[in-house]
């Protein structure tokens, strides 16, 4: 059987720069294709191609006979007025499904992406659940291939890990653009690499996201000895070329055309490994206050979008931000994430509590909003007062600057308008890189940022010296940054974890709790829209034991016993005849006893109170 989608020979510029050229790629049935690259490489392009949306500037795309792809951009936009319902009956009119079969299969897909409320305006819902609705009316034509573009940008954790289990439950081959790396390592059996630094401009690799990363390694290696192999070769006919033979044998004629091939080829090739890597350096201040922002007894209510009463986010959240403290705030879309960094920036007024700011604080905030004057041109986006800005005590020059973050000097005159999103996040990092901070309050920063940018991303927030809250989908870099999750629910609820995996456990005992109370689904399901999330109605009633408790409650028994062993080896020192007469001996033992007396009390106090607790 032909593949489902074969493209060969593509090429596409925009300007005088080509975005990619001569590419070549094929998608058979049961393809899980994840396809990564640099910023402005052109993935997008290049999938809005195999789509049938942009037409290349040469090549051809073949697509197999009757076989349907449907492709899910970016951006995920309805036009107002029309209910989720409305989305589905149009997109299964157009899929030609049988009218007798259409409702069965509405309420399945709309099921199978957890939506309750079909009647719900589509334009209304979050980003999230736009997202997850623009991917099952993409399936509602039950296509051969499905072609998604940055599907987990504007998705949830539990979003994520919804589209994880149908890519990988699902018949349907799949093109994926993508830089999560936990998402491609668990949904691709290939990996496409679309970069000028490969000799075809593109590597392919079959298997998971580990597996391309040892081939890719060993594929630069290679290139690199090639590299340096061309190099002194170029280097030794170019010192012949110096002595100035004299052209009049063939032999030398053809050795001097085979030094100018050879010239051409290493230019050709430096300007394919000329790749360079965004100067991420985020600029703390000296403060030495230790404790930054104090969170206690903190609510936080809501307006309910029909006008009803306000809906609580949250309550009873005590919480201390520290300096050097690296938090990773996450919870399902509309738990109240970016309000709580509202709250932080002191934009907000809890319900109930206080919060405390340390004097002076500085607080710099980067919005999952992107917003940047479009009409502001790259240079002025960058530098908004001069042609130059002070990083760090130093001025640097503008031109310089734009470099640092890997845009070059015919980009500066170019309206931000013209910039992709991964562009524009880098703007927005270095105009934050300006501002020395107490606390980064991140909001998403990793949307749209290819892999290296990441990369350094993630090694400068771990050698940031002041405090960090991030709000990201992105769990390889969660698990990596964050010391301390704090998690929102959804459902009024809130709790602080070691690691990601720990709230995930929690958020399911939450869930199991609902369960069993309203008989509804176990797993996380997220809501719609913010006004159709449960009220927080059983905040103020008993509960078990937290996930953290329980595991504190089963490892108790022992460590009473490693403390009570503590104490009769503190006991027996200070009972020692050997040290009754050494005065300093004595008194370091006393000092010892107390110390491991203290901790036994301690210990002993916080069994009683975890027993009294289960009941």
């Amino acid at each position: 059987m032909p593949p489902i989608l074969n493209a060969q020979s593509l090429t596409k510029q925009f300007g005088a720069q080509p975005l990619f050229r001569n590419i070549s790629l094929i998608v058979e049935d049961g393809d899980r294709i994840g396809l990564i690259g640099p910023n402005g490489a052109g993935k997008s392009t290049l999938l809005a191609i195999l789509a049938g949306q942009v037409e290349p500037d040469s090549g051809e795309l073949a697509v197999r006979k009757r076989a349907r792809a449907s492709y899910v951009p970016q951006d995920s936009r309805f036009p107002s007025g029309i209910s989720v319902r409305q989305v589905l009956e149009a997109a299964l009119t157009a899929g030609h499904v049988n009218q007798n079969e259409r409702e069965g299969r509405l309420r399945t897909l709309a099921g199978r992406a957890g939506f309750v409320d079909l009647d719900a305006e589509a334009a209304a819902l979050s980003g999230g659940w736009r997202k997850r609705l623009a991917i099952i009316e993409a399936l509602a034509g039950e296509p051969e291939v499905l072609l998604l573009d940055e599907p987990t940008n504007h998705l949830d954790l539990a979003g994520i890990e919804w589209l994880e289990e149908l890519l990988m439950s699902s018949s349907f081959a799949a093109v994926t653009v993508s830089h999560d790396r936990y998402f491609l390592e668990s949904t691709s059996s290939q990996i496409i690499e679309l970069n000028k630094v490969y000799a075809d401009g593109l590597l392919r690799v079959k298997g998971n996201f580990s597996r391309f990363l040892e081939e890719q390694q060993a594929v630069l290696e290679s290139q690199s000895r090639q590299h340096e192999s061309l190099r002194n070769r170029v280097r030794t006919e170019i010192e012949w070329l110096r002595r100035g033979p004299k052209a009049r044998t063939s032999k030398s004629k053809a050795r001097i055309d085979t030094a100018h091939a050879m010239i051409g080829r290493l230019a050709e090739m430096d300007s394919r490994t000329a790749v360079g890597t965004a100067g991420i350096d985020f600029d703390a201040s000296q403060r030495k206050t230790k404790r930054l922002v104090e969170f206690e007894g903190v609510a936080c209510d809501v307006p309910s979008s029909d006008g009803a009463a306000s809906r609580r986010l949250f309550s009873g959240l005590d919480f201390i931000l520290t300096a050097g403290m690296k938090v990773g705030l996450v919870g399902p879309n509309g738990s109240g994430k970016t309000t709580l960094l509202r709250l932080l920036r002191g934009e907000l007024e809890p319900a109930e509590g206080s919060i405390r700011r340390a004097e002076a604080l500085r607080l710099v905030y980067f919005s999952q909003m992107r917003e940047l004057d479009e009409s502001l041109t790259l240079r002025r986006a960058l530098a908004p007062e001069s042609d130059s800005v002070i990083h760090q005590g130093r001025t640097v020059h503008v031109a310089s600057w734009a470099a640092r973050f890997l845009f070059t000097g015919e980009q500066l005159n170019q309206p931000v308008s013209n910039l992709s999103g991964g562009e524009r996040a880098r703007v927005l990092i270095a105009r934050l890189m300006l501002e020395p901070a107490d606390v980064l309050l991140l909001d998403e920063p990793t949307n749209d940022l290819d892999i290296p940018t990441l990369e350094i991303l993630e090694e400068n927030l771990l050698d940031f010296p002041g405090a960090l809250v991030l709000v990201t989908h992105d769990r390889y870099l969660l698990n990596r940054v964050a010391s301390t999750v704090l998690g929102l629910d959804g459902k009024g609820h809130t709790g602080q974890f070691a690691d990601y995996a720990q709230w995930e456990t929690w958020l399911e005992e939450q869930d199991n709790i609902a369960s069993g109370k309203a008989n509804q689904p176990a797993s996380l399901k997220g809501t719609a829209t913010e006004s159709q999330a449960p009220p927080a109605s059983s905040v103020g009633q008993k509960k078990k034991l937290s996930y953290l408790e329980a595991r504190e409650f089963a490892a108790m028994e022992q460590r009473v016993e490693e403390s009570d062993a503590r104490l009769d080896a503190a006991r027996e020192r200070v009972q020692s005849p050997a040290i009754a007469t050494d005065a300093a001996a004595l008194q370091q033992a006393l000092a010892e006893f107390d110390q491991a007396q203290q901790q036994s009390d301690a210990l002993y106090a916080r069994w009683a109170e975890l027993t009294e607790k289960t009941g």
